[in-house]
């Protein structure tokens, strides 16, 4: 697949690394005992050490840590069993302490990788360089007050884990599948919830284009970005913004951008900042970072059955399609709840079912899969009502239709409402034979090559059962009648 986009002088090809801010899963900060739960009022769950008073020490949260091991080896990244917390220094006004302790050039995860699925049907792996543990800073809030800013220091102190891609992305759909997929493991895992409306993971992507085999061209940051559709749309602004400058006879300049996306553009906000500009340096209340090969175990046992394992399981051991096994492994709790409607039942019909008749009305009233009013049990006994030839498929749709509404079984429904297919061969006769009667000219007609007509005939008698007949029986028997 192509993924160079055509400019006045020719093609360009789109450079992208992204920088992923996660918050981790875990019910206290980084540093502090002040919890992280979101929603709480402004500036009340602020420690001492959160506030950065004078005296006070960080303490480091080893569930945090456990956290972002088990991330690393959800990556199939490199864990460093020695890693170094370092202050970065700048100014900001939500950030009390004058710097954000984070990790620089001793990340407690090195080197990995993941695959992304792409729209064609192909794959293609995007390296990780890294995952660091960092704090996360305050909120500046400027829409209370006509004139000034207020600073919310709940997040202040929130344990992030920022992971670093390789330049590998090429274009917005690749950044959108990278995105997307780290959201995906990250939720299986359990060690980010991927809430991107809550500010609990955001991506910072640094877009560059350049002819096909020159240097990397010169590249521009845009920050937290909060939507995957956000991306997208930031990303073919950013490419279409650079490609016309550098034809246009200007330069892309390093510097630091915003996406406005009620403008549907991307802006300047500062000039990028170097890392020699934050004055790394170890911090010093704070001890290198030793993991034992132990831990490193201990958390490996952790680890669930992850995205891409269960899409190639899916499809080997299902014999379902790459793209129907995709949609499945999505969300763990979708893949987890056509697992019990498959078992022990045909997995092609049971997909069919979950992707084209659940998540379809799921989707459209806005409801999670967890909450759907009909069982993964319920929708797996309406399917051996189906392969018992108790309704038929036709029917099969009408009471799904009953259960999403009612909650109730498939088989009370089919009770109540007399729905049992007749399959008595005897009594569907009787009807295809009234039927042929009843219509001598389509008959003639049928004979004499209108083969279409069938489905008149067919569609006759199922009106006349109201479409209680066993589709196969009808058509059997029809198919004699009327050679």
């Amino acid at each position: 697949m192509s993924t160079l986009v055509q400019g006045e002088t020719g093609q360009w090809e789109v450079v992208i690394g992204m920088e992923v801010h996660a918050q981790v899963i875990e019910e206290s900060k980084l540093f502090s005992g002040a919890s992280t739960k979101f929603g709480a009022e402004p500036n009340t769950q602020v420690s001492l050490v959160d506030a950065a008073m004078p005296g006070m020490l960080p303490v480091l949260n080893e569930r945090a840590v456990e956290q972002a091991v088990k991330t690393g080896l959800g990556l199939n990244s490199q864990i460093n069993k020695h890693s170094v917390f370092a202050r970065k220094n700048y100014f900001y006004p939500d950030l009390p302490q004058g710097y954000q302790i984070s990790q620089y050039d001793q990340p407690i995860v090195g080197k990995g990788k993941i695959e992304i699925d792409l729209k064609d049907g192909q794959t293609k792996e995007i390296g990780i360089t890294r995952l660091h543990l960092e704090q996360d800073a305050g909120k500046s809030v400027h829409d209370q007050h006509p004139s000034k800013s207020y600073v919310d220091l709940n997040r202040s102190g929130c344990a992030l884990m920022e992971i670093v891609s390789e330049p590998d992305i090429r274009g917005a759909e690749e950044a959108t599948a990278y995105l997307s997929k780290l959201r995906m493991i990250l939720r299986y895992l359990g060690t980010c919830d991927g809430n991107m409306e809550e500010g609990s993971m955001r991506a910072d992507v640094n877009v560059s284009v350049r002819k096909p085999g020159d240097n990397l061209g010169t590249r521009a940051e845009i920050k937290n970005v909060n939507s995957v559709k956000a991306v997208q749309m930031a990303v073919e602004y950013e490419v279409a913004r650079q490609i016309a400058l550098i034809e246009g006879g200007g330069k892309v300049v390093q510097e630091t951008r915003l996406w406005d996306p009620d403008k549907g553009e991307t802006r300047s906000m500062r000039s990028k900042e170097e890392a020699h500009d934050y004055r790394y340096f170890p911090d010093p209340d704070l001890l290198p970072l030793e993991l034992s090969e132990e831990l490193i175990e201990k958390v490996r046992k952790t680890l669930p059955e992850l995205p891409d394992q269960k899409k190639h399981r899916f499809v080997e051991k299902f014999g379902l399609s790459g793209y129907d096994a995709n949609v499945l492994i999505a969300e763990k709790e979708r893949a987890d709840y056509f697992e019990d409607v498959a078992k022990g039942r045909d997995a092609k019909q049971a997909a069919n079912w979950v992707i084209n008749e659940l998540l379809g009305i799921l989707n459209k009233n806005g409801i999670e899969i967890t909450d759907s009013p009909v069982k993964a049990a319920q929708l797996g006994g309406l399917i051996d009502l189906i392969t018992d030839n108790t309704i038929s498929g036709k029917i099969a749709k009408d009471v799904f239709a009953e259960m999403y509404k009612t909650g109730k079984d498939a088989a009370a429904i089919v009770e109540e409402k007399g729905l049992k297919q007749v399959t008595d061969t005897g009594a569907i006769e009787k009807i295809v034979d009234a039927v042929i009667a009843a219509n001598p000219d389509n008959v003639a007609a049928y004979k004499s090559g209108k083969d279409k007509l069938f489905g008149f005939f067919v569609g006759q008698v199922m009106k006349e059962t109201q479409g209680k007949a066993n589709p196969a029986v009808v058509n059997e028997l029809l198919k004699k009648k009327l050679s």
